[in-house]
């Protein structure tokens, strides 16, 4: 077994508080994924993983065995980091086979699983050349090699792609899903890009602020966000989200200068909510074009176009309608002149609404 778990961690410095009370169960064989914007305590939780920084409350466990007090070395992990971190004076069939040497490894076996690794990653014909004679990609790939020969319970990766330009990250993502898929290696990986988090994560947990916001499959962290903060970070380009009050009866959402009818699956909470300020949210791709098919319940509205931007297979259209700025998602070969009016339809079944207050997701 090589599951891992926080039980009610916290990690502070005097007074500062990075992480409070993190209560998260990462499964055997399990590719998790910890996402958040810079600060959130994600790599911080990373390193107490791996015994790089200390616990201040609470417990981790890898398997049955709390590892609190235990080095590094013992805990049977093997880490991947931003910067790479290979020797520069040494070849790279050397950083492969240095931690194995460490370890008083036999050298028959070494050769056996830096080879292996090697073809695993296709770097074999590389095993001659130092650091400085690779490219971002391929250190990248030898820094994953000296994970994983080490055979290791649980493999930790702290944002590892972040040095690549954006097309490589695409490619090393592939690469990494792959590499899980033949090892099955229970995975901890910590990014602050969210399309990461979803191509990647068997399950992703969202944090902020040092506290955990919600843990799911991407598609439930899509689908049904626990907060506005998740529902703002996860999704590209961001809902929109719109201030609103629920109508008598709760049967209908009322904001600056448009009013949508809610749909029936919603009015057992809306009823409850009747006449109080809510936040309505909206992704772009449930915002589309009037003659468009469709799914559910619709209610059009008309916008004003205020900014387009043409991305070759879809075109983003900010649309103004009173107060409101909404982004939409539409047809490229039907882009709009700025300042034109565009009659659009919302899908009614997609709409979330959210404490105005609280800021928490309303059950529905």
């Amino acid at each position: 077994m090589a599951r891992v778990t926080f039980n009610g961690v916290c990690k502070r410095y005097g007074d500062v508080s990075v992480i409070e009370g993190l209560d998260l169960e990462v499964r055997d064989h399990e590719f998790m994924v910890l996402v958040g914007p810079s600060g959130c305590g994600k790599s911080t939780a990373l390193r107490m993983i791996a015994g790089l920084e200390e616990i201040s409350d609470g417990t981790v466990s890898i398997g049955e065995r709390v590892v609190n007090n235990l080095a590094p070395k013992d805990r049977d992990i093997a880490m991947v980091f931003q910067n790479y971190a290979l020797y520069p004076h040494m070849s790279v069939r050397e950083n492969l086979e240095f931690g194995l040497k460490i370890r008083k490894t036999p050298p028959s076996e070494i050769n056996l699983l830096v080879n292996d690794a090697a073809g695993i990653l296709g770097i074999s014909q590389l095993l001659d050349r130092k650091p400085k004679q690779l490219s971002g990609g391929q250190r990248q790939r030898v820094a994953l090699g000296r994970a994983i020969v080490r055979k290791p319970a649980v493999f930790l990766f702290d944002e590892p792609l972040s040095n690549l330009d954006a097309k490589l990250r695409v490619q090393m993502r592939a690469e990494i899903t792959k590499l899980h898929h033949r090892l099955k290696t229970t995975s901890v990986y910590v990014t602050h890009d969210q399309v990461e988090a979803m191509t990647m994560g068997h399950r992703i947990a969202v944090m902020k602020d040092g506290k955990l916001q919600q843990v799911g499959t991407p598609l439930e962290v899509y689908e049904r966000p626990a907060n506005l903060f998740v529902a703002n970070f996860i999704g590209t380009p961001p809902m929109n989200f719109v201030q609103a009050t629920v109508g008598e009866g709760g049967t209908n959402l009322s904001a600056s200068k448009f009013r949508i009818p809610l749909p029936r699956k919603m009015h057992e909470t809306s009823s409850r909510w009747a006449g109080k300020k809510v936040v309505a949210g909206l992704r772009p791709e449930n915002i589309i074009d009037s003659g468009k098919p469709a799914r559910g319940e619709t209610a059009p509205i008309t916008v004003e176009a205020e900014i387009v931007e043409p991305l070759g297979h879809e075109v983003l259209v900010h649309g103004r309608i009173g107060d409101d700025l909404l982004v939409a998602k539409l047809d490229p070969h039907r882009a709009p002149e700025i300042g034109q009016s565009l009659d659009l339809v919302i899908e009614l079944e997609a709409l979330h609404l959210f404490d105005a207050t609280t800021e928490n997701r309303l059950a529905n």
